[in-house]
């Protein structure tokens, strides 16, 4: 079987986030089983030639170019990419779109259309109800289209699939299937026993959605307790928040045990989550964070708020802590609360076991391919 991925962008430090890794995860899932993924996209901020794999998956990546700046991700685009999609489309048996209001995996969403070729969508939560002038023209000029005619939708969670319903009415949908999120389940961090200072780490995109400052504002209440506590501010900073944020740490008096390390590549994102002992992200509304399934499969304990597509999976394990998600308030103090919590080291090992369980368990990158080649064969077998 021959599938191709089409996702958005492609950056060294994951600016894009969830969608890539994603894509990648999958690929090298399924690579794994002898099927023959790849992946089309749009490279940006390399400083040599752009890669043709990517963590061993080969990759058709053209740089990207911004012809719509005010419109960021959803702005660009590679004409030579675009000129290649027929070619690339017939070649696959399968073409899995990782859908957005964009210049490149719309195009190849209606490629695929035309082409006759089986179609897989998958949103991501970036398919909603909008007010938005310029989406409501992308909306009709063939994003109902390719929703409507697609072979099926996948979604994360009930709030995604309404979101898409909203858009396109649910009996016009050829079909749903719900797929979580799935990692790699890693090697387990050295366990928390409280004789050495603790690392906590934020390590996300910086922006507002995600609710940094919660992260920052949360360091006095640990402080406290645990006055050689390190806190580590790592991610891209696509809000243009990093600076505010080592601000307000400063206003606050902590500056001192705050290191902004900025992007990481994925392997630096693991290192970096097994020198920590509790994985905080404090955002208002993630539908599925890859980040926090990593920080589970090395056995981090984690904090997240109740707005977040894992939060139910999280308490219910026990892998963590979730607290309320309040946007016009200062979180900081329910988020130090619950990282003194998982600072005990009885209950950091326990909600370890609980949060390295729950990925070997629930979300392992085995189970979601599984999960997917029983789509991709049902939607094949339909054609």
């Amino acid at each position: 079987m021959k599938v191709l991925h089409v996702v958005t962008l492609h950056t060294p430090t994951n600016d894009f986030g969830g969608p890539t890794r994603v894509a990648l995860n999958l690929s090298k899932g399924l690579r794994a089983r002898g099927v023959d993924a790849r992946i089309a996209t749009l490279g940006d901020g390399f400083d040599g030639p752009l890669p043709d794999t990517v963590e061993g998956v080969p990759s058709y990546v053209f740089q990207a170019r911004h012809v719509l700046p005010r419109f960021e991700v959803s702005g660009i685009t590679s004409p030579a990419l675009l000129a290649r999609a027929r070619r690339l489309v017939t070649a696959a048996d399968v073409v899995h779109v990782h859908l957005m209001r964009d210049l490149i995996t719309l195009p190849f969403a209606l490629m695929a259309l035309q082409c006759g070729r089986p179609l897989v969508l998958q949103t991501h939560g970036m398919i909603d109800p909008t007010e938005k002038r310029a989406a409501k023209v992308v909306d009709a000029l063939g994003l109902r289209r390719v929703l409507r005619r697609a072979d099926t939708t996948l979604y994360l969670t009930e709030m995604e699939r309404e979101g898409v319903e909203a858009v396109i009415a649910p009996e016009r949908l050829r079909g749903s299937h719900r797929l979580v999120n799935g990692v790699q389940l890693q090697e387990r961090r050295p366990a928390f026993d409280g004789d050495r200072p603790p690392t906590v780490l934020y390590c996300a995109r910086v922006q507002a959605r995600k609710r940094p400052e919660d992260f920052i504002s949360a360091i006095p209440t640990v402080l406290a307790k645990y006055p050689e506590a390190r806190f580590v501010l790592a991610g891209p900073d696509t809000g243009a928040l990093a600076a505010p944020m080592l601000e307000l740490a400063r206003s606050l008096g902590v500056a001192h045990a705050v290191d902004y390390v900025g992007a990481l590549g994925h392997a630096e994102v693991l290192e970096q989550l097994r020198r920590s002992d509790v994985y905080v992200l404090p955002s208002v509304v993630e539908p599925f964070a890859v980040s926090v399934l990593e920080a589970m499969s090395v056995g981090v304990p984690v904090v997240v708020t109740k707005t977040g597509g894992l939060s139910p999976d999280v308490e219910e394990a026990g892998a963590g802590r979730v607290v309320a998600s309040r946007p016009d308030a200062d979180n900081g103090p329910l988020v130090g609360q619950a990282i003194l919590e998982l600072l005990d080291p009885a209950a950091c090992e326990e909600a370890s076991d609980a949060a390295w369980r729950l990925i070997r368990d629930r979300f392992s990158i085995e189970k979601v391919v599984d999960t997917l080649q029983d789509v991709y064969e049902g939607v094949i077998g339909n054609r």
